[in-house]
């Protein structure tokens, strides 16, 4: 039997849709660590369509300790226990359920139909005629609240049955109410559509609970559908052509489609507004408006005229005597640049000042609109991606710093931005560091939340990597040539034996030399073959921990997650080195991987209610095991970087050890020490861009592994994925 406890419902503390923090009377349980909070009053959490107070509920769940908030029981499901008694059946229909009812007449009811009201008024409402003083009109709404509550309570737990979570059931009960089974029983798939965050493969797996064939033609729209999303989500295109999108579908039906009958179901789709064709080119509707949208603000910024600053120089010459700093005419140019134009670029690679250029922005952004502190920090922002990168951005610049998220105030429940285009944040300067994370969708939500004279400063490298979502918003805005754009490449950050940036900037140059053999402070290359690779990693490990480096310092990293040289192998082995086995350390194990106390581990998805993002790293501060936790499951507390987030089995699959991550997870992060194989094995992963990525995620220290022809082969080849995408020539459409 699943856990429960049994009691009354007191009242909520807090409230959000579906979601509630509320008290509850413990009466009963049958969970042995929850029996000493029979008779008292709990904290409970969970998605409920419908609490009344004082009302009995049988709760399903765990109890479960928030590393903030204390003990709690964690509701995943729920039953309504009806009232049985007279006292009960009388408190029920004076509840503020039942509106226009005291208990004068909810007492007149009982009296005349007994303890089986509630049945006999559902069976048949005529029997509301026996009540004296009870008004036709009144009978009837009686009637239809306690109908209304009783569909909505069985139809949830239809839901539940069926497998759907609680979470997704109330969404499904809250967006058809009384339609629900009726819209299941026609088209199951329309809930993918009407509902954000249930997806292609939950339904599909209902599918023979309702009959629907293999072949059902709305089984292969809502397949199509799907494969176009995870296509354009996986190559990070934004938009696809007819025959991956038809071999994607074949593929996963496995059934046999003809051509003439796939055409008829794309343009179905179109004509019900998911999709776009257009000249060949089939995208999802929202990523077609998307780079519309995106297209049209930048059009309108840069034709608005700019503002030009009498004595902009002299100001200029005076922050530099403050800070004892002699900016460079491309760093000049782009501080002018972005205090008088209403949208610029600054791009260059690492040690050319984009940070410096940022601070130097806005400390005469202030000045010369003779701003106080608290007004600068209403109408300036300073936004990027990431947690890590915003929380890089706020240290190199002294100055708050958030992600891109939390300025638009997204919702998770809703999965919608609090600053949208009816309701505009009030920023007059936004400042965006690396924007080539930044994907098409993002950077759509968050034009529409800005004003329309905003002054935007775009910073970012042209030769990173592009954002894991769809789109390359830096390339494309660069190479429109219609967008200011300032290249930085003098480089300032290295000394005379130093080696790293010079490093990058040949890379992009194409004039690396002999030099990446030789061995500098800041620089290492130790040859070796592919066989030797993993010892050789381990070596180091030792090595640098013996040194007193710790694990937040140093970061393995590697272009692959399989083979012998993969990160999942890597893992392994680092593993054993830097946080090896011990009777003082708890460990739990999930699939083939062994969590352990104080484990270096990496969050691989957003999570901005715990302040959590894709790429974070965070190291396992204790678990504790089901045993002892008053969940009567493993539990284990994560830090990240003083945010500590509690994880249970089912949320495994959000972490996976991070001694060595890959190259793409790293973006937005710097790190003391980077240590990176490159070997042929990784042939498939070795372009220049991705290595080019890995070797400007270091500080102070970059060792290289393996095969010199390896590396030599991987900076010289530029054949990377050619992402699809259609902003450039909307953007030129605009202009032309």
């Amino acid at each position: 039997m699943k856990n429960y406890i049994k009691g009354q419902y007191k009242r909520s503390i807090y409230k959000a849709d579906n979601y509630v923090i509320g008290l509850f009377k413990v009466k009963d349980t049958n969970i042995e660590a929850m029996k000493e909070y029979i008779n008292k009053t709990i904290t409970f959490t969970g998605y409920f369509h419908e609490l009344n107070e004082d009302e009995n509920y049988l709760f399903y769940g765990e109890g479960i300790i928030h590393p903030r908030y204390g003990f709690q029981f964690q509701v995943n499901g729920y039953e309504r226990i009806k009232p049985e008694d007279k006292e009960g059946i009388i408190a029920f229909l004076s509840s503020d359920l039942f509106s226009g009812v005291g208990e004068k007449l909810a007492t007149r009811i009982v009296e005349a139909l007994g303890e089986k009201a509630l049945e006999r008024i559902l069976e048949d409402p005529s029997c509301l005629n026996l009540v004296p003083k009870l008004s036709t009109e009144k009978a009837e709404k009686i009637y239809h609240t306690l109908v209304q509550y009783e569909e909505s309570h069985q139809t949830i737990v239809y839901l539940c049955e069926l497998g759907f979570t609680m979470h997704d059931a109330l969404k499904i009960y809250n967006t058809y109410y009384r339609n629900t089974i009726t819209v299941l029983e026609n088209n199951i798939y329309r809930i993918i559509d009407d509902i954000d965050n249930i997806s292609f493969l939950t339904i599909d797996k209902l599918r023979q609970k309702f009959n629907i064939k293999d072949d059902d033609e709305r089984r292969i729209k809502a397949c199509i559908y799907y494969i176009m999303q995870e296509l354009s989500f996986n190559q990070g295109d934004t938009y696809l052509i007819y025959e991956e999108i038809l071999r994607g579908v074949i593929e996963y039906l496995k059934i046999i489609i003809d051509d003439s009958d796939f055409i008829i179901y794309l343009n179905e789709l179109q004509l019900e507004s998911k999709i776009v064709i257009e000249n060949d080119k089939y995208y999802l509707k929202e990523l077609y408006e998307a780079e519309i949208n995106v297209a049209r603000k930048i059009y309108k910024l840069v034709k608005i005229p700019s503002i030009k600053y009498q004595e902009l120089d002299e100001y200029i010459n005076a922050l530099e005597k403050e800070n004892n700093i002699k900016y460079n005419d491309k760093q000049k140019e782009a501080i002018i640049k972005a205090l008088e134009n209403n949208i610029v670029i600054i791009t260059g690679g690492p040690g050319t000042g984009k940070t410096t250029i940022i601070k130097a922005i806005v400390k005469l952004y202030k000045e010369l609109n003779n701003l106080s502190n608290n007004e600068l920090n209403e109408l300036v922002a300073l936004l990027a991606p990431t947690g890590r990168a915003s929380k890089r951005l706020s240290e190199t610049t002294d100055m708050p710093a958030m992600t891109i998220h939390r300025f638009l105030k997204w919702n998770k429940e809703l999965n919608q931005f609090g600053i949208n285009e009816y309701n505009k944040a009030n920023s007059k300067l936004v400042i965006i560091d690396e924007i080539s994370m930044v994907d098409i969708s993002l950077l759509d939500s968050l034009f529409k939340g800005l004003r329309n004279d905003i002054k935007l400063i775009l910073v970012g490298d042209y030769h990173q990597l592009p954002s894991v979502g769809p789109g390359q918003v830096l390339k494309d805005l660069i190479d429109s040539n219609y967008i200011d754009t300032v290249y930085l490449k003098t480089l300032y950050r290295q000394d005379e034996n130093s080696y790293i940036i010079t490093l990058a900037h040949d890379i992009n140059n194409e004039t690396v030399d002999d030099r990446f053999l030789e061995t500098f402070n800041d620089y290492q290359f130790i040859e070796c073959n592919f066989q030797d690779v993993s010892s050789i990693l381990e070596s180091i490990c030792k090595d640098l921990v013996d040194k007193g480096y710790n694990y937040k310092q140093v970061q393995f990293m590697a272009p692959m997650y399989r083979g012998e040289n993969g990160i999942n192998n890597l893992n392994k082995k680092l593993q054993n080195i830097l946080n090896p086995k011990s009777p003082n350390k708890k460990e739990i194990t999930y699939a083939d991987t062994i969590f352990r106390e104080n484990d270096k581990v990496l969050q691989l998805v957003n999570t901005p209610d715990e302040n959590v993002f894709n790429g974070d790293v965070g190291v396992i501060e204790k678990i504790i095991l089901a045993n002892e936790s008053s969940s009567g499951k493993n539990e284990i507390y994560i830090n990240y970087d003083g945010n500590i987030v509690v994880f249970y089995p089912k949320d495994l699959v959000k972490i996976k050890h991070g001694f060595i991550i890959s190259i793409h997870k790293s973006q937005g992060s710097e790190f003391d020490i980077v240590v990176m194989p490159i070997i042929h094995n990784y042939r498939r992963m070795l372009y220049r861009k991705l290595i080019y990525t890995g070797i400007t995620r270091t500080k102070r220290k970059l060792i290289l592994v393996g095969e010199s022809e390896a590396f030599l082969i991987g900076i010289n080849n530029k054949q990377e994925y050619l992402r699809k995408t259609d902003l450039l020539s909307k953007i030129k459409y605009n202009f032309s």
